[in-house]
């Protein structure tokens, strides 16, 4: 993505118009590192090798988040055999959050996280961050969006399991406190069925807020996420995993490597393969057509004028 891009100065497209300049691709480590700083630094590399434009981290209080009679409740793991042991391994702190904003400082790439309560995201506050996300299932928790907004950075706003009501309200506290958002057209199935996507929806968000959309997606595929992007969307957002059938309920929704490559690839290339609608030949098109079209050929249409005669 281009220095300087505002996702504001899009406010008023209404119809999707892709410059590469203006796709920003998010992946969505989430709690896929299990718990392990290693194997979050091997998901950012990853992720910058493909070439994505910043990487995301989930953040909770889990004592917040869940109630304590869920947390004692029975759960097998790789780190014991309660809910409170398996929510508790998958949490990065201080310590680690420190080690994955130097890392990514090193690797070049941005990172951000989403905060599911108010003191995790006065946590994500101490980092010089960029961006804010809104979890699908934050979207009802009018005072964590009062506080996220009040910080005025640019926030995409995940629309899962939402209505046009839900969401309204969100936007309406985000515009009255003039903090830049993207909404984030998404599907809370893991993985969500392709008959699921409803990527129609996209549109109808860009008209009904006039402001630029993206999409985060949850399909087990990458087509999802291109025909998005054709579609409009400046934000896209998957996410990533070494392997999907390693632990953890998000690593099924997940892209791995190379499909992560793939869509990467796929979503750069759209603005090159669509052009800018003008119809001209190109210089390979010319040198084909006098190729071709014999019939146009000064020779060919002396030597027919040639046998015209003789007849």
């Amino acid at each position: 993505m281009a220095e300087g891009f505002s996702f504001t100065a899009l406010e008023d497209r209404l119809e999707p118009r892709l410059e590469a300049r203006e796709m920003f691709i998010i992946a969505e480590i989430g709690i896929n590192h299990n718990g392990s700083l290693d194997l979050a630094k091997q998901l950012i590399d990853v992720a910058k090798a493909a070439g994505c434009d910043a990487v995301k981290f989930q953040k909770r209080t889990i004592d917040i988040v869940y109630t304590r009679e869920f947390l004692d409740s029975p759960r097998e793991s790789p780190w014991g055999t309660t809910q409170r042991d398996q929510k508790q391994a998958l949490e990065f702190g201080r310590a680690e959050y420190d080690e994955i904003d130097a890392y990514c400082g090193r690797a070049g790439i941005e990172w951000f996280a989403s905060a599911w309560d108010l003191p995790s995201q006065v946590f994500l506050r101490s980092y010089n961050l960029r961006h804010n996300k809104i979890a699908s299932a934050m979207i009802g928790h009018h005072e964590f969006l009062e506080t996220v907004a009040g910080e005025r950075k640019v926030t995409f706003v995940s629309t899962a399991m939402s209505s046009y009501a839900e969401i309204d309200q969100a936007v309406e506290i985000f515009r009255s406190r003039q903090c830049p958002f993207v909404p984030m057209h998404c599907v809370g199935e893991y993985p969500a069925r392709e008959a699921s996507l409803n990527l129609r929806v996209i549109g109808e968000l860009r008209r009904r807020y006039r402001c630029a959309v993206g999409y985060s997606g949850h399909e087990a595929g990458v087509s999802g996420a291109v025909f998005a992007a054709m579609l409009g969307a400046v934000a896209v957002e998957r996410h990533i995993t070494l392997d999907r059938s390693m632990y953890g309920s998000d690593q099924a929704a997940s892209l791995e490597k190379r499909g992560l490559e793939l869509m990467v690839g796929y979503i750069r290339s759209i603005p090159t393969i669509l052009g800018d609608g003008v119809k001209r030949m190109s210089e390979a098109e010319q040198v084909n057509s006098r190729k071709l079209r014999y019939y146009q050929d000064p020779h060919y249409q002396e030597a027919q004028a040639a046998l015209a005669r003789a007849r």
